[in-house]
């Protein structure tokens, strides 16, 4: 593909994902996109991953065009997915997790609805998740209910990773977000709820935003999370990320997102 301005930047957080990487799911996405007519770039970031990731990505990579990585200090997903943006040029930004549970061929159920002047087009994974336990389905349905009774009444799944964006909508609001302004220097993993309050600023301001089901399945191998005693984490996951909704919630109610 000849060397021209992006029309959809492919943008991957990765951390210790070299179980992923190993399967071959860069390759997945890469042969995707070179059948695509429309000009593309990935730019994968590595945040500081312990693992192999880092030379995995170089390798695969090297003598490809379009594809980019960058390695950055140790922040978390927003701040890895925040350096992305920034380096992006498409005028159209894909997130998208490394594990690739949602198939980056879905990207072709979300083109349409920015087409028709959706500002932000997000996957949803619906409630038959191939892969998601019993645990993560109870709590996934109570989670979404409470939260909708707080936030973004009109959107079933907000954490799905799979999200499409016109470009100067979420840069005008990532910088706003806790976890970047605060720059809070995680350690490890850890899970966040920051799509709810990008969406809750995107929302407010009076953006479209469309939700889209898309195929999903857990092919997530990583060592980023800990794949043993499920319910104790999720019951962690939980309680984190309800606290993150209830300081958006408190944070609307203080007027502190006014002048945003």
């Amino acid at each position: 593909m000849p060397s021209q301005k992006p029309t959809i930047s492919v943008v991957i957080p990765c951390y210790n994902e070299a179980k992923n990487l190993e399967r071959g799911v860069l390759d997945e996405v890469y042969q995707y996109l070179v059948q695509q007519a429309y000009a593309w770039e990935v730019i994968i970031i590595n945040d500081a991953s312990t693992d192999h990731s880092q030379q995995l990505v170089q390798d695969f990579i090297e003598g490809k065009a379009n594809l980019t990585l960058l390695n950055i200090p140790h922040g978390g997903k927003p701040a890895a997915i925040w350096a992305g943006l920034q380096k992006a040029q498409g005028d159209l930004i894909l997130t998208t997790d490394m594990d690739q549970s949602t198939p980056i061929g879905e990207l072709a159920k979300l083109l349409p609805w920015s087409e028709q002047g959706y500002d932000v087009v997000i996957g949803s994974r619906g409630t038959a998740r191939e892969g998601f336990s019993l645990v993560r389905r109870a709590g996934s349905f109570i989670f979404g209910t409470l939260r909708g009774l707080a936030l973004l009444r009109g959107i079933a799944d907000t954490q799905c990773g799979f999200k499409l964006y016109r470009r100067e909508v979420v840069l005008k609001y990532f910088p706003y977000l806790e976890a970047i302004s605060r720059r809070e220097k995680p350690r490890g993993w850890k899970v966040t709820a920051f799509d709810i309050e990008l969406l809750f600023l995107i929302e407010k301001a009076g953006y479209k935003i469309k939700e889209v089901v898309v195929d999903w399945r857990n092919r997530d191998q990583s060592d980023t999370k800990s794949q043993t005693n499920e319910l104790a984490r999720y019951v962690n996951e939980s309680i984190d990320m309800a606290q993150q909704v209830i300081r958006v919630k408190l944070n609307q109610l203080k007027g502190l997102y006014d002048k945003v």
